[in-house]
């Protein structure tokens, strides 16, 4: 029976059974409540049938007939032909030989993997796209209260500055009438000096007539009169105006232009999608197995990175024994989950999670975390003598990917974020972080801070946290060193003794930092300021004592390699032996 409109769950698909469907049989495609679930696998005949919870289904194959068999429904996929058939055209010679896949099961996974782009539409790309579109609004709304703030801020500079003009002009204008009087009271001064010497000359005038006459020869032979000179006068220098360049740029200079900041423009900030697609690929691993599992189960990883949390107890997973090598100095998984190993004498190998050997690479590399698997499923290693970062494709084929020039490159790492590619190089004393682009194109270098001090002395492990923090197991340093995305320090980690030998590092979906201590023989998590939150702990029922996961108690030798997979375990690898082992310590 069909779900039908005003119900709230799925009706269980048996006549007269009104229970929610909450099981599902992937072979008769019948939604079950858990009684007729029972009664259904009691049948004989159902015995081999597969239930599973509902949101666990196999999706069944839409029902297509065959162009060449109308009355038949194709169900078979010939893989050398690549395409579909009935169960008439399978037997059909020019099928003979050819192997033939169920077009059901084939559906189921393909269902699976457009079920999972479709989520990450809904739920990562659509939402996030949305966000950035909301961001933009907002800036628009900041844009206009900025641009009327400096609208505003202009007038009032402007009536400010006319005011100070009006002010200015009028103290110009009486200081010209005060240097006027000035002016003329010193003429008149002069005038009035002329006008005495005027007088005076009249005065000389009636005291030589008595001189001019004929009859007085007295005078004849007295002192002739001094007339005094001329008084002296100057002429007042006319006023003048101070040269002033008054246009249209000194008037905007003065009150000031409006422009744009020359800075680097910020790029939006995009919210992280590892950790939706991490949850992504645990559910999509769920659906594929199809198997029954507990409602509360999946309600809980329905939110990963909210619910998740340290736990109060790790629990050893599994053990492996990689073939091939010596030691496991690192480890890298791929996106199908099989290993990348090295030890310390450049031996590199895959292998599968049953202990198979698939390849080995012979390397010049050491006890270093020099290579990681993409997004794209290749796999990059450095090779230190030749200088060169090679890459290595799923079928195998090998390329010279990078050049590195003068510096030899130490440790690597692809970036889940965004896929981008982290290398640690060194060269004569010196040591750097290069950033490059997924096509190989140097985007960031990264070698001091902002006191012109050196970051880094050996960069042998490196690996990037969810915020973007690009993290270093430097270990001639005896620290771990962590700048931000744009390559400013942030801190750097130095243990919590007298001794830290850090070697592997990696991340998790928390953005915790967990580092291997070969000297102490421990994995030191850190928080993603840098702050020690705890060592990763085994409980001891008898003892009720924490003792540190890796203690010489437990038999471990020297942690070396550390790595986390997309259902948060911890891959912890050792300096002297090929044990390779699994841990739970997220809840």
């Amino acid at each position: 029976m069909e779900q039908v409109a005003g119900q709230h769950h799925l009706v269980c698909g048996n006549e007269d059974c009104e229970e929610n469907g909450e099981f599902y049989c992937n072979n008769c495609h019948l939604p079950l409540c858990e009684q007729c679930r029972d009664e259904h696998l009691e049948s004989p005949k159902n015995k081999t049938h597969e239930t599973v919870h509902y949101r666990y289904r196999k999706q069944k194959l839409p029902v297509v007939k065959c162009e060449f068999h109308p009355t038949r429904n194709v169900e078979m996929f010939c893989r050398e032909c690549q395409i579909t058939l009935c169960s008439r055209c399978s037997i059909m010679e020019e099928h003979n030989g050819h192997i033939h896949l169920d077009l059901e099961e084939i559906f189921a996974e393909r269902y699976v993997i457009w079920h999972g782009e479709f989520l990450k539409i809904q739920k990562y790309f659509l939402p996030t796209t949305e966000g950035l579109k909301k961001d933009i609004e907002n800036d628009a709304t900041q844009i206009k209260k900025t641009m009327e703030g400096i609208r505003a801020s202009m007038k009032t500079k402007a009536y400010f500055l006319k005011n100070l003009v009006d002010e200015v002009t009028s103290e110009n204008i009486e200081h010209t009438h005060t240097m006027e009087k000035t002016l003329l009271e010193h003429l008149n001064a002069q005038e009035t000096t002329y006008d005495d010497y005027i007088a005076y000359l009249g005065k000389m005038t009636d005291e030589f007539q008595p001189y001019l006459s004929l009859t007085n020869l007295k005078l004849l032979f007295s002192e002739t009169l001094k007339i005094k000179p001329i008084p002296e006068t100057f002429k007042p220098a006319l006023p003048i105006t101070t040269a002033s360049q008054i246009n249209k740029d000194s008037v905007a200079k003065l009150l000031g232009r409006v422009i744009i900041s020359n800075a680097d423009p910020e790029k939006r900030r995009i919210q992280s999608n590892e950790t939706f697609f991490a949850h992504l690929k645990c559910t999509e691993k769920q659906l594929e197995q199809h198997k029954e599992k507990p409602e509360t189960n999946s309600k809980e990883k329905s939110d990963m990175k909210q619910t998740l949390s340290l736990s109060n107890s790790v629990t050893k997973v599994r053990e492996y024994s990689v073939p091939g090598v010596g030691s496991t100095c690192h480890v890298s998984i791929d996106k199908l989950g099989r290993l990348w190993v090295n030890d310390r004498s450049g031996n590199l190998v895959q292998s599968d999670l049953q202990g198979n050997l698939l390849q080995i690479i012979q390397t010049s590399g050491g006890a270093q975390g020099y290579h990681t698997a993409t997004q794209d499923g290749d796999l990059l290693y450095t090779d230190q003598s030749k200088k060169v970062i090679y890459r290595i494709t799923p079928d195998k084929n090998f390329t010279a990917f990078i050049k590195t020039g003068d510096w030899a490159p130490l440790s690597i790492h692809s970036s889940r974020i965004n896929g981008d590619i982290l290398a640690g190089m060194i060269k004569d004393g010196q040591a750097k972080v290069i950033r490059y682009s997924k096509t190989g194109k140097e985007i960031q270098n990264i070698q001091r801070d902002t006191e012109g001090k050196k970051l880094y002395s050996d960069p042998y492990y490196i690996t990037e946290n969810i915020n973007g923090d690009i993290c270093i197991s430097d270990f001639n340093k005896h620290a771990v060193v962590v700048v931000n995305k744009s390559g400013h320090h942030k801190f750097s980690y130095t243990g919590q003794g007298p001794e830290f030998h850090p070697r592997g590092i990696c991340t998790d979906v928390l953005g915790h930092i967990l580092v291997c201590d070969s000297y102490n023989e421990s994995v030191h998590l850190l928080n993603q300021t840098g702050v020690f939150c705890s060592f990763i702990n085994v409980y001891s029922k008898q003892s009720g004592l924490w003792d540190v996961l890796l203690s010489p108690l437990q038999g471990y030798k020297r942690p070396c390699g550390a790595c986390v997979d997309d259902e948060n375990n911890l891959y912890v690898g050792q300096l002297t032996t090929n044990a390779l082992t699994v841990y739970k310590y997220l809840q």
